[in-house]
Parts: C-alpha cells; sequence; structure tokens
C-alpha cells in the first residue's frame, strides 16, 4: 500500500474496514514496457464494493505512434483499431473520476501506475495519490508456490480462482480477472492473518517485506511503496520536462 500520513484523512483510511472500501482495479495496455518510450493503447478499469463489481470504464487510446507488430499479436490492438480512438488526455480526466475515493488496485501495480502517471503529466493533470494495493505483492505473501500455483501470474491466478473472464491481455477483461482475485485474497487475508482494516494490511505487507529482505538478502526485488512514489514523482517530472521542451522547439 502507498501511505499518506499526518493528516486526520490518513487516520480514518487507516481505520477503515476493508470491506467497506471501494476498490478501483485497473489494467493498461500500452506499446511497450516503459512510458519513456511507449504510449497506452487501452485503459480498462472496475469499480468493487463488498467484493461485487458495481461499475466499469473502458476506453481505446490512440498513443500517438505505431503499435509495434509483436503487441498487436499479444493484445489483438491494431492501428487501424486506434485510428479513430481518443488521445489518453481526453481519457484520464473520466478515469480520475471514476476512481475518486476508492482504492487504486492492479496486478503488477507500479507498471500500471508508471504510465498512468506519466501520461497524467504529460496532460497536465495532477496525480490524486490513490491509496495502491499490488495484487501481486498480495499474492506473494498468501499463495504457496509450488504447493498451490507455480507462479503468481494474472492467467495462473485467474485459473485458480475460477474466474469468469480469463485474462486475455484486454485491459477489461484483465481488470476483471484481477477484480476476483482482489476478493479471493482479501478474503484469504482476513481469515488466516485476521487483517481487516487498510491499516493492518499496510503494516502486515511491510512486515512480509521485511521477511523477505532478511531471508533472501535481495530487498531490491520488493516493491516499497515509498521508493515507488518518489520514482513515480520523478517520472512526473522528467515527463513534464520532455513535453516542455517539446512545446519549445515547436
Amino acid at each position: 500500500m502507498t501511505e499518506t500520513q499526518g493528516s486526520p484523512a490518513a487516520t480514518s483510511a487507516a481505520d477503515a474496514l476493508l470491506r467497506d472500501l471501494d476498490f478501483t482495479v485497473v489494467d493498461v495496455e500500452t506499446t511497450g514496457w516503459s512510458p519513456d518510450v511507449a504510449g497506452i493503447t487501452e485503459i480498462g478499469a472496475v469499480r468493487v464494493r463488498r467484493g461485487e463489481v458495481v461499475a466499469e470504464f473502458t476506453s481505446l487510446v490512440n498513443p500517438g505512434t505505431p503499435v509495434p507488430a509483436p503487441i498487436t499479436e499479444l493484445t489483438g490492438i491494431s492501428d487501424l483499431m486506434l485510428a479513430l480512438a481518443p488521445p489518453v488526455a481526453a481519457v484520464l480526466p473520466g478515469l480520475l473520476a471514476f476512481a475518486e475515493g476508492s482504492v487504486l488496485t492492479a496486478h503488477n501495480a507500479p507498471f500500471d501506475l508508471r504510465f498512468l502517471v506519466a501520461a497524467c503529466a504529460a496532460a497536465g493533470l495532477g496525480w490524486p495519490g490513490f491509496e495502491v494495493l499490488d495484487t501481486v505483492r498480495l499474492a506473494r505473501y498468501l499463495m504457496a508456490a509450488p504447493d498451490e500455483v507455480p507462479d503468481r501470474k494474472l492467467g495462473t491466478l485467474a485459473e485458480y480462482f475460477g474466474t469468469p473472464v480469463r485474462p486475455s491481455h484486454r485491459a477489461l477483461d484483465d481488470a476483471r480477472a484481477t477484480a476476483v482475485v482482489l476478493r479471493e485474497l482479501l478474503a484469504r487475508l482476513a481469515d488466516r492473518e485476521g487483517v481487516h482494516t487498510l491499516g493492518e494490511l499496510t503494516a502486515w505487507l511491510a512486515a512480509r517485506d521485511a521477511e523477505a529482505a532478511a531471508r533472501f538478502g535481495r530487498p531490491w526485488r520488493l516493491w516499497r511503496p515509498r521508493r515507488l512514489a518518489r520514482a513515480l514523482r520523478a517520472l512526473a517530472r522528467r515527463v513534464r520536462r520532455t513535453e516542455r521542451a517539446r512545446t519549445a522547439q515547436g
């Protein structure tokens, strides 16, 4: 989880029961692996309340650059499909409004956040500073490998939990599958670990990270929320500088 400290709102959020919180599960499809050189081609999100999807958001996005053939082969998203799609700057306000007041959740959340934060910076939009939950990180400590699953990939977890919609490298389908995985993981968390509030979850994940770092001696492999937040802020600043430079040259 990311952390927002030093305010009454942060205190009340920490005390909030997980079962009473809304989660917005988001997934992005992109033309590559880094927002420095790639763009978003599709955004999908589902709003989850008490384990059930109550609303959905989806849009194709014109990245302004051609989609590489391997990406089209992987996702099925082609240049022709995106020709009339809106640019990301036109899509982001709707997504941010859709997710307002919720815990932003994704499978391998740092990847999705890097693209979303960079896109907001390029569009001149402030990032709201959501609480963020990564289902990969949660599954790492709740799913036994290899006894239960060989890995914690979304497709593997979706098959294990029997999600009605299977991941397909399309944003909305992947968000729907992640929402079911999230529900099952939070149920395990409550039943096996006695974790019921946002604050307890933050503390529990931090303790598991520390144990893993001590056991394997490779803390660089762990997603640390503060480190991620710093990296995202730095990325946003770099994107803004690049956009200003392009504007000046134009």
